[in-house]
């Protein structure tokens, strides 16, 4: 056994399921969980002008230390980590980003932030689009996965371990948002890229692939929406919302006819946390949303909503 790290927000390090005696004394009683924490999805575009493309929503940011399964942007699995009884841990879900044209203002788009303890995991970045001022400077922008640009000018880029970058627009077509597993596809004349697919996590017990891009809006053909809860692309309507408790991005809307109209809302992030049973029992404040379950000799609880503490005892 072997521990690299201890703070107030718990270990991180080695493989035991508990630590009773840890440093040589008593007193310290710690146990290992496994987590999957995903931020809010960022919304997908939408032209306060007529006849112009939007891109697709980038995914929240994608963090995983469950059983050596692959964590954001296609990265290694995130270190084990180990709790403390008797001490408070913050869960925040991260709400996706709201769907708009794209005249207000750009951090609107962005998905919000998820935390478990000392995990963030960074809300996916809002879509590029054109606006009465010009295209949005969005340009450099990291956030979970990125969000797509329209026909030029900004898009966002993933954190490098969390989601991938947003992919470019071309004429009519707005660029995919990234996903948890890479970057958004780039679009060209009239066809708008899809969104990056999301992962695959096992940590509930059952495979469930979450945090795709959103698609890009075009005309004549918009992108589809990444695996695991991507919103599609679509024209001169308000547009699709990537799914909910999965942090995926929402699809662009290419304007095609008068006026405007909104851009697909980010679907809401989730954190999963799993544990043996016979470690202890969990107590959850009233600000959090959650459902727990059993897998064999573990517990699963899975927070979709609010913001709270959680303690074990």
């Amino acid at each position: 056994m072997s521990i690299t790290k201890l703070s107030s927000s718990g270990f991180t390090g080695g493989k035991s399921k508990a630590i009773s005696t840890a440093f040589g004394g008593g007193g310290l009683e710690a146990f290992e969980v496994s987590y999957l924490v995903i931020g809010g999805g960022g919304s997908g575009g939408s032209s306060g002008n007529t006849n112009n493309a939007a891109a697709g929503g980038g995914a929240g940011g994608y963090r995983n230390n469950y059983a050596s399964e692959t964590s954001g942007n296609s990265s290694s699995t995130e270190n084990n980590m180990f709790l403390e009884k008797s001490v408070n841990y913050t869960v925040t879900i991260g709400a996706g980003g709201s769907g708009g044209y794209t005249d207000t203002l750009p951090s609107v788009r962005d998905g919000n932030d998820s935390y478990f303890s000392s995990i963030i995991s960074l809300g996916g970045g809002g879509a590029g689009a054109l606006t009465s001022a010009g295209w949005r400077p969005r340009d450099l922008v990291e956030k979970g996965a990125g969000g797509g640009t329209a026909e030029g000018g900004g898009r966002t880029l993933g954190k490098l371990t969390q989601g991938g970058d947003g992919g470019t627009g071309a004429t009519d077509a707005g660029g995919g948002g990234g996903g948890a597993s890479g970057d958004g596809s780039n679009a060209s004349s009239g066809v708008a890229g899809n969104g990056a697919n999301g992962l695959s996590s096992s940590i509930t017990g059952s495979a469930v692939t979450r945090a795709g891009g959103g698609g890009g809006g075009g005309n004549p053909t918009s992108g589809t929406g990444g695996t695991g809860g991507g919103a599609n692309g679509r024209i001169g309507t308000t547009g699709y919302s990537g799914t909910a408790n999965t942090g995926s991005g929402g699809g662009g809307v290419f304007i095609g006819g008068t006026g405007s109209t909104d851009g697909g809302n980010g679907g809401s992030g989730v954190v999963i946390i799993r544990y043996a049973t016979a470690s202890g029992t969990i107590s959850i404040g009233a600000g959090l949303t959650s459902s727990t379950t059993t897998d064999g000799d573990d517990t699963v609880v899975t927070f979709t909503a609010g913001t709270d503490t959680i303690s074990f005892s």
